[in-house]
């Protein structure tokens, strides 16, 4: 704990510390993995509320949250040099997947994202979204503009928005035949796949950063910095960053780390 620079109060007493987060964190197992150790390892319970990006960033500007770990790198940087943050770290990274029925109605498969939501628009077939400002759906919302696909101006035929998360769009995907974008690691962990299957992958553009940022305490006092500081320290650490590499489903990895890279 002297490793992680953590106060003689703060290791003599009980903490609990308040982590806004995303749903695919949380959705994915990675947390019931991870935090534990580092309980284990600094004696500092976690509290995770599991969000849309952009919601868990609102949750810490109102002052509710102690450390944020996200998923939207411009939001993120945004975040920062608003002076919300006290810095962002790289944590890890996976990918994100197009899924869709294993027919693939829509002759999307391949690897190219902004293609294969091109044809969507184009035709009828049900596409989930998420809609719910999360990192996962502003990161769709690039890839239908990379598409030539202006949202606002006016939605697919087939264009649903679900305002939940990552799990419950894949529920309503599987259920009805519809096609979704989906981190890697809720996919990989998400049980009730019916006829659902990757179709499109591999695109660089594809790629989904994760990081880490203790809240200022400059903006809200009450911030349990020391607390925080640890974690982040902790998961950039090299105990942390084994921990998130050896969590894993069927023996594929779901997240990959990153701190230093």
């Amino acid at each position: 704990m002297l490793g992680l620079g953590l106060s003689p109060a703060l290791r003599a007493e009980p903490t609990t510390l308040v982590m806004a987060s995303t749903t695919s964190t949380e959705q994915s197992g990675l947390f019931a993995h991870l935090l534990p150790a580092f309980t284990a390892r600094t004696g500092i319970a976690v509290k995770v509320v599991a969000l849309g990006t952009g919601q868990a960033l609102d949750m810490a500007r109102r002052g509710d949250a102690d450390v944020v770990f996200v998923h939207d790198r411009a939001a993120e940087d945004k975040f920062v040099e608003e002076g919300w943050g006290l810095g962002r770290r790289d944590v890890m990274y996976n990918d994100f997947v197009l899924v869709g029925p294993r027919s693939d109605p829509a002759g999307v498969k391949g690897s190219d994202v902004a293609a294969a939501l091109g044809k969507l628009a184009a035709g009828k077939e049900s596409f989930v979204s998420r809609g719910d400002k999360s990192g996962t759906h502003a990161a769709e919302l690039r890839y239908w503009k990379l598409a030539g696909v202006d949202l606002a101006a006016a939605k697919p035929a087939g264009y649903r928005e679900c305002g939940c998360g990552m799990g419950p769009a894949l529920n309503i995907a599987s259920s009805s035949g519809a096609y979704a974008l989906s981190d890697r690691g809720t996919w990989l962990n998400f049980k009730n796949r019916g006829d659902l299957a990757v179709l499109v992958e591999g695109d660089k553009r594809l790629f989904n950063p994760y990081g880490v940022i203790v809240v200022n305490p400059a903006k809200h006092p009450h911030v349990k910095q020391a607390a925080a500081q640890a974690f982040a320290d902790w998961v950039v650490s090299t105990e942390g960053q084994s921990t998130i590499a050896s969590y894993k489903i069927g023996g594929e990895p779901l997240f990959f780390p990153s701190a230093g890279r």
